[in-house]
């Protein structure tokens, strides 16, 4: 295995190639995940091209097996809050160093082979030489719990090239109300007027 550092990403075959390599890997979670977590094509053309973005892939002779994408500038993402990060690490985003992984796939053929790991030793090192502030976000179903998961495996994979703590940011949940029959309305809502309102007056404070 090797592996190519780039940005940004210009060949068009390379692209097909990476292309596959995302799509084929991000399968499960796509269908998994309420949200959009994949991307179509054009959005990942657009982000293979930006040149503030830094593209890691792992090769198996000529074929990509893993890949990384990494954003350097928060500004130019729409994932993250630009104010968020200014306010809460004013001294990283000031110097630009609040960095994004947009993501992280590996071909489900090798995943047990070790390429993560040999990816992460490359993008990682060089986060650890500029002292970034490095962002990523999991869907539940590769971080169901609070501790653990793919989140203690970000942290452990840092841990091979210089220090990092691990820091929660935010949770986010989704919901839905399922409208199954029609009902009156007036009825249902008659009895819970004493809790809405209450809720009502606390949301004004």
């Amino acid at each position: 295995m090797f592996v190519t550092r780039h940005s940004p990403v210009t060949d068009p075959t390379l692209k097909d190639q990476l292309w596959t390599l995302y799509s084929r890997a991000y399968l499960r979670t796509a269908e998994d995940s309420v949200t959009h977590e994949m991307l179509d094509r054009l959005e990942f053309n657009d982000q293979l091209t930006d040149p503030t973005n830094r593209a890691w892939v792992v090769w198996e002779d000529s074929m990509p097996v893993a890949m990384t994408l990494v954003a350097t500038d928060v500004k130019r993402t729409r994932w993250l809050s630009e104010q968020y990060f200014k306010r809460n690490f004013p001294e990283k985003f000031k110097a630009g160093l609040v960095h994004y992984v947009v993501w992280a796939v590996v071909d489900p053929s090798y995943v047990v082979r070790g390429a993560s790991i040999f990816m992460a030793r490359q993008a990682m090192a060089v986060e650890a030489r500029e002292g970034a502030l490095l962002v990523f976000d999991m869907p539940e179903d590769n971080q169901p719990h609070a501790a653990g998961g793919a989140a203690e495996l970000m942290r452990r994979m840092a841990r091979m090239v210089g220090e990092a703590q691990l820091l929660p940011l935010t949770v986010q949940r989704y919901y839905a109300l399922d409208f199954q029959s029609a009902h009156s309305p007036e009825n249902s809502v008659s009895g819970d007027q004493d809790e809405i309102q209450a809720m009502a007056m606390q949301q004004k404070r």
